[in-house]
C-alpha cells in the first residue's frame, strides 16, 4: 500500500533508509559514508526544506520510501531506498511509478556512481544518465552537495521528460 509520510514517521523512514544504505559501506568512498547513514535530523530537515516522503507499507511495516522535491523548473527524486529484505520485490518499482504521476516536470535523480545497482534500477526504468558536464551543472542548480559528493555522483534523468531548462 502507497501513502504519504510525515515528520510523525521520521523514525520509520530513518529504519529503511539506514537499513538499504548499508549496501553503500565499501563501495562509496570511505569519506562520503557516515554511520549512521541518514540521521533522524536528515529527515527532520529534508522535509523541512520541501521533500514530499512517500512510502511503501507490506506487512504492517514501512517496506520502501522515495522523496519528491520540487525545485525551480524540475522535480527531484530524493532518499530512494527499499528495506533489503524487500529488494526485488517492486517496491522501489510502485513508489517511483507512483511519484511520477504526482507531477508534470521533467524528473533528475542523483545517486552515487559507484552504487551501480541504483543506476541500473532507474535505466530500467526509462531514465538515462546525463553527461558529467550536465552533471555538474544539474547537481550545483538543483542539489545542496558538496564538490566532493558531485565528483562521486551520477544524474539520470527522465526519458519522458527530457528537457529541463535554465543554467
Amino acid at each position: 500500500m502507497l501513502l504519504a509520510l510525515d515528520v510523525a514517521d521520521a523514525d520509520e523512514i530513518c529504519l529503511v533508509v539506514n537499513d538499504a544504505a548499508a549496501a553503500y559501506r565499501g563501495v562509496i568512498p570511505a569519506d562520503r559514508w557516515k554511520e549512521p547513514y541518514m540521521p533522524l535530523e536528515e529527515v527532520h530537515e529534508e522535509i523541512g526544506a520541501g521533500v514530499v516522503f512517500w512510502g511503501y507499507r507490506r506487512g504492517g511495516r514501512l517496506a520502501g520510501v522515495m522523496g519528491l522535491q520540487e525545485v525551480h523548473d524540475v522535480a527531484l527524486i530524493r532518499h530512494a531506498y527499499t528495506r533489503s529484505s524487500e529488494q526485488g520485490a517492486g517496491v522501489g518499482s510502485a513508489l517511483l511509478e507512483h511519484l511520477r504521476l504526482q507531477t508534470d516536470r521533467p524528473l533528475l535523480v542523483g545517486t552515487w556512481k559507484a552504487a551501480t545497482w541504483a543506476v541500473r534500477f532507474y535505466e530500467r526504468r526509462g531514465f538515462r544518465l546525463v553527461s558529467d558536464e550536465e552533471k555538474a551543472r544539474l547537481l550545483k542548480r538543483y542539489w545542496t552537495v558538496p564538490e566532493r559528493q558531485i565528483e562521486e555522483s551520477v544524474v539520470l534523468r527522465s526519458r519522458r521528460r527530457d528537457s529541463v531548462r535554465g543554467e
